[in-house]
């Protein structure tokens, strides 16, 4: 069972080169999940020779094993981002975050990526709704955001979209959806391949040098570039100690059920769902009539291997219709979350990164790859919205953020099970 759903039903992938040379490149990528390969494709296709390097499979950290959920936006709505930044700065960033949408769609179409692509709609489901909140919400971002794709579900509403009588209350984004993100993952690859990129699996970067140019080492190889991009998020370890430092990496658990037949299908309109508990619950129905559930309590920033009863736990709390369901495949993945809950980009000299997006990482890692790849190529204004609300760095740094965040966490679980 530690196999992923995507991973067992994902278009087989070829093996890759391990970098066993000395290159050099306009452009060196360390990373490659869905940041990194946006990143080199982008760059590629603007003229840049890069090269990617990946320390496992590409696609294998948490582009390839999260819920797969479109979800246009960041973290803080476009109310809660007017009060810390103003309305005009809220609306740049905001439609620049909704294009992610837009932009992982065109490329789905444009390289024919087979990734199960489900355009539905996502819903916010809460336990305890303010319906006039809600309502405030999707007002204020039709006329001033310019977003009239969001409608409040009250429960009855919501009960003609999930069987379950758990939620009180919703927001449904029409614009929202699910993909397969391991197959999305792979599709890039190719693409970016296809447009000369070089890209080396097991190639863990052991030294990373930045002055005037960038130097990265490997077991085998080097490569050296004018600029370099820093895509690993919760898997960069050791490698940039300061950077790590404005990052928690936690673990995320999913999974996936037997397929169920019609009379037993708990999501009736194939939405995405993710509800309002601090430690989110979120699924969705995958393309073989599965649920694909991610949930549980996730104290620690490490993975756990006793997955399925950690989130049959509030899988059969919020579907009690489904108690007992066979579960067939539970996996788990680290994320990163940052203090403010949204992404944080910026560069270092030569070196751009993106990393921290806080649970919204399935369709924004590939803007801000964009993004990175614009910057290397000298257009800075999507890069420079987002680089400015770049969130503080944990206090204490990577020394005192796991024994903090656990306690954050440990609070914010008991609230969540008296609710």
């Amino acid at each position: 069972m530690a196999e992923s759903y995507y991973a067992a039903t994902a278009v087989p992938p070829p093996r890759l080169p391990v970098l066993s040379e000395n290159i050099e490149a306009d452009l060196v990528v360390i990373g490659g999940g869905c940041t990194g390969l946006s990143a080199a494709l982008h760059a590629a296709e603007s003229g840049l020779r890069v090269v990617l390097l990946e320390g496992g499979r590409v696609g294998w950290g948490a582009s390839g094993r999260n819920g797969g959920q479109i979800i246009p936006g960041l973290r803080q709505g476009p109310r809660q981002l007017s009060k810390r930044y103003g309305l005009e700065e809220a609306r740049r960033l905001f439609q620049l975050a909704v294009s992610a949408r837009d932009l992982v769609t065109g490329l789905v179409k444009k390289h024919s990526i087979p990734c199960d692509l489900a355009l539905t709609g996502h819903i916010h489901a809460e336990v305890s709704a303010d319906l006039d909140a809600l309502k405030d919400e999707a007002e204020f971002a039709a006329e001033k955001m310019d977003y009239p794709h969001l409608a409040v579900l009250d429960k009855e509403q919501l009960a003609e979209e999930l069987i379950s009588e758990h939620y009180s209350g919703g927001l449904l984004d029409r614009k929202g959806g699910h993909f397969h993100p391991l197959n999305y993952a792979l599709g890039l690859a190719k693409a970016a391949q296809a447009a000369g990129v070089l890209i080396y699996e097991d190639s863990i970067v052991t030294d990373l040098i930045y002055n005037d140019k960038v130097t990265t080492k490997t077991a085998l190889g080097l490569v050296t570039a004018p600029q370099g991009i820093l895509a690993c998020d919760a898997l960069l370890g050791k490698l940039h100690p300061k950077l790590a430092g404005r990052i928690m990496p936690i673990a995320s658990h999913i999974v996936t059920t037997a397929p169920l037949p019609a009379d037993r299908l708990p999501i009736l309109r194939n939405r995405a769902i993710s509800d309002s508990y601090f430690s989110v619950n979120y699924y969705r129905m995958t393309a073989d009539n599965r649920l694909l559930f991610g949930g549980g309590e996730r104290y620690f920033p490490r993975n756990t291997k006793q997955i399925a009863p950690i989130v049959r736990k509030p899988l059969e709390k919020i579907f009690p219709s489904l108690k007992g369901v066979e579960i067939t495949h539970a996996w788990g993945g680290m994320v990163s979350v940052t203090t403010s809950r949204l992404p944080d980009i910026g560069r270092m000299g030569p070196l751009y990164y993106a990393q921290g997006y806080s649970g919204q990482g399935a369709i924004l890692s590939t803007l801000a790859g964009k993004l990175l790849a614009d910057a290397a190529a000298g257009s800075r204004d999507g890069f420079d919205v987002l680089s400015r609300i770049a969130p503080p760095p944990f206090p204490g740094g990577t020394a005192l953020r796991t024994p903090l965040h656990v306690l954050g966490m440990i609070w914010y679980g008991l609230r969540d099970r008296l609710s």
